[in-house]
């Protein structure tokens, strides 16, 4: 499929009209879930000496803003949905950039690790490769870029009023690879599951040195 710029205007807008919307639900049903180990993964792959620029990609109500605040690191949120930011902006005390994921507008060279926690699965493939190159070009040289996703095979499309792209391994690395990262690591979760209830795939990569 194609999608016309029209197209992808309203795919934005819908989806980020229902975490408005939504906003309380979402945090309410999103607060509690432990995501350490995607933190503590991200964290320890980033060579460079703390603390670190990280940019939460997708910060909802901020959750885990506060998380690497807590940690000591300098935490910057990004998040479509202008209620989710102001939420995330008073519960965290961090800067939170209000940006649709397809329009974003990001420092080159500045976060040491980029975490993508359940929010680039909303990009509509034919997007997904512009979107990567944004996050490549704002990490640091040897940055890391964390990523956990729904995962599936190949389905896209609505579900609800909320628009999604699933990828299974293979795919998701031909896109990673594509936009220069170089794979250190990938894990389903939850935990200690087997792997038919392990609908997430979390996978950790790095900006090359030049």
């Amino acid at each position: 499929m194609h999608f016309s710029s029209d197209d992808l205007e309203r795919i934005a807008a819908v989806t980020l009209g229902h975490y408005d919307l939504h906003a309380e639900q979402f945090w309410e049903g999103t607060r509690d879930h432990d995501v350490s180990q995607n933190i503590a993964t991200l964290l320890q792959y980033i060579e460079t000496d703390p603390p670190f620029e990280i940019l939460d990609f997708g910060c909802g109500p901020g959750r885990d803003l506060e998380t690497f605040k807590r940690l000591g690191h300098h935490a910057t949120g990004l998040e479509g949905s202008e209620r989710l930011a102001a939420m995330a902006r008073a519960y965290s005390g961090c800067e939170v950039l209000q940006q649709d994921f397809l329009k974003l507008r990001l420092p080159a060279s500045h976060f040491d690790g980029v975490f993508a926690n359940a929010a680039l699965f909303h990009i509509p493939s034919q997007e997904l490769p512009r979107v990567l190159a944004d996050l490549h070009t704002t990490l640091k040289p040897g940055g890391v870029l964390f990523s956990s996703n729904p995962r599936g095979d190949g389905q896209e499309g609505w579900n609800g009023d909320r628009y999604g792209a699933f990828h299974d391994l293979d795919a998701w690395r031909r896109f990673m690879s594509a936009a220069r990262f170089t794979e250190l690591a990938h894990y389903y979760r939850p935990p200690g599951m087997p792997r038919e209830q392990q609908p997430w795939l979390a996978s950790v990569w790095r900006k090359p040195m030049p």
